[in-house]
């Protein structure tokens, strides 16, 4: 049977984020995750859909693609078919003809599982490797310990703070109010938290959302910050730690996070919030 690409409309997004949350496992490695699409919903419905891209045949979804910025595609395959060259061929095709809509001409990224064929294929097709980052895990067999600040669930009362944090957290940032209400209203975000952090004098000090996948499956967190004007102080541990607890509440079976290796800081805070570094994984890169 062919293998079809598709754009999905948005009432079709539930099967790219069914086939998503079927395919998180904790042995999987980092892949897209169901709180990627979630993420992205705070651009509106309509945005997400025109991101998205699916790989199927017979009717069935075999891959889930996020147009996540200029150039760059984040996509995962389901587990029955990374090892399938077909597949693979198929896909390489697809991003390299510009007229399929998946990538534009140029300079161009994909992210894909490290165990899937498909990065041999690129390969061979002349993308090179980008560099690297660095997945942790924090596994939910025993309890999360006390973040020790004061946490707050958002809700209405705590968008503004919510919505502060991210600004002064990440340089450039477009997130407001709107974008909240639009990330919060999506399908997605049934199975999410956005949680702020307090410090003793009621600061609004750091903040983080995490996605589960649903009960047994590991959840995401994405993204995580601090406020510029508090960090120092031991608040991305507490967030962090905030954030695992609340997705080990939801019935995930871990916690998982992506940061560049070259954000030593990063790991460092994450690795003491109790996260373990699992094995480098670098985005292909096509440089022309």
């Amino acid at each position: 049977m062919a293998i079809l690409l598709h754009r999905p409309e948005v009432h079709e997004l539930g099967q790219a984020l069914a086939a998503l949350r079927d395919w998180q496992d904790d042995h999987a490695g980092m892949q897209l995750h169901p709180g990627d699409l979630g993420w992205f919903w705070r651009f509106g419905p309509e945005s997400t859909a025109a991101a998205v891209r699916t790989w199927s045949r017979d009717g069935d979804i075999l891959a889930v693609g996020l147009l996540d910025g200029p150039g760059l595609l984040r996509m995962t395959i389901a587990p029955g078919a990374r090892r399938d060259e077909a597949l693979a061929r198929q896909i390489t095709a697809d991003v390299a003809d510009a007229d399929r809509g998946v990538l534009p001409p140029g300079k161009a990224y994909i992210e894909a599982p490290s165990t899937a064929v498909l990065q041999d294929v690129l390969a061979a097709d002349g993308w090179d490797t980008d560099e690297p980052w660095t997945p942790l895990r924090r596994d939910f067999a025993e309890p999360v310990e006390d973040p020790g600040v004061r946490i707050e669930i958002v809700g209405p009362e705590f968008v503004a703070d919510r919505v502060d944090l991210q600004v002064a957290a990440f340089e450039g940032s477009t997130f407001n109010a709107e974008r909240w209400h639009a990330m919060a209203a999506g399908p997605a975000y049934a199975d999410a938290r956005c949680l702020v952090a307090y410090d003793d004098r009621d600061n609004a000090v750091a903040t983080v959302t995490v996605w589960s996948a649903g009960p047994g499956r590991p959840g995401l967190i994405e993204p995580l910050g601090a406020h510029h004007d508090f960090r120092g102080h031991g608040h991305g541990r507490a967030i962090t730690v905030a954030g695992a607890a609340a997705l080990r509440d939801m019935g995930s079976s871990s916690a998982i996070v992506c940061t560049p290796t070259s954000n030593a800081a990063g790991v460092g805070a994450y690795k003491s919030a109790g996260f373990r570094p699992l094995p480098e994984v670098r985005d292909r890169r096509r440089d022309a």
